[in-house]
């Protein structure tokens, strides 16, 4: 039975203030859940290093890490829907902060990470080309010793691949390694353009 109370009399009820706020609609709690699954979502992507610093659940954080090597659509889709369901105990804000930082990095250093991910891809399902193909890009940068230690980490990194290791430690500094080469090429351009500069 509703009941209708005049406005100005309303004080009189005051266990009427104390009543509970209405629940959620059926709706509102749909598209919470869809905020939570795209927050999954989100999650997934991330390094390792990266979803350290949220400090999430152990369960949470296995859960991401374990889906990030699922390949199979069914498998990975119940996995998501398994991180959807832990995700309702965690506070989403610093994630929400953390993703918001991410995207706030400039397209010029998205292209930059896109780029050497592309290397790392080359490097490792195509090495002895790649490899020709980096050292031509790079002259200067690769001696008998560095090529043979490049074909090193390749080989240690393609082996973590094939062995599915949950924290590939060669495949990540495979990465680190194109970055230095790359930055150091960036850098040695703007030590030329200072030394050319009236």
């Amino acid at each position: 039975m509703l009941l209708y109370l005049d406005q100005q009399k309303f004080s009189d009820f005051p266990e009427v203030e104390k009543m509970d706020v209405l629940p959620p609609s059926k709706s509102q709690r749909k598209r919470e859940m869809h905020g939570v699954q795209a927050l999954g979502e989100a999650l997934v992507t991330l390094s390792v290093a990266k979803l350290k610093t949220l400090d999430l659940p152990e369960r949470l954080f296995d859960a991401i890490v374990a889906a990030q090597t699922i390949t199979r659509h069914e498998a990975r889709r119940r996995q998501m829907q398994f991180i959807g369901r832990l995700m309702r105990d965690v506070d989403p804000a610093p994630i929400q902060a953390l993703l918001a930082a991410q995207a706030a990095v400039p397209a010029s250093e998205k292209a930059r990470m896109v780029l050497l991910e592309g290397w790392r891809q080359r490097l490792l399902e195509e090495p002895a080309a790649s490899l020709e193909a980096l050292a031509a890009e790079f002259p200067g940068a690769f001696s008998e010793e560095e090529s043979e230690a490049w074909r090193q980490r390749i080989e240690k990194a393609q082996r973590e691949r094939r062995q599915a290791q949950a924290t590939p430690r060669h495949y990540r500094l495979l990465f680190q390694d194109l970055k230095k080469l790359f930055d150091g090429c960036v850098d040695d351009a703007a030590d030329i353009s200072e030394q050319n500069s009236p």
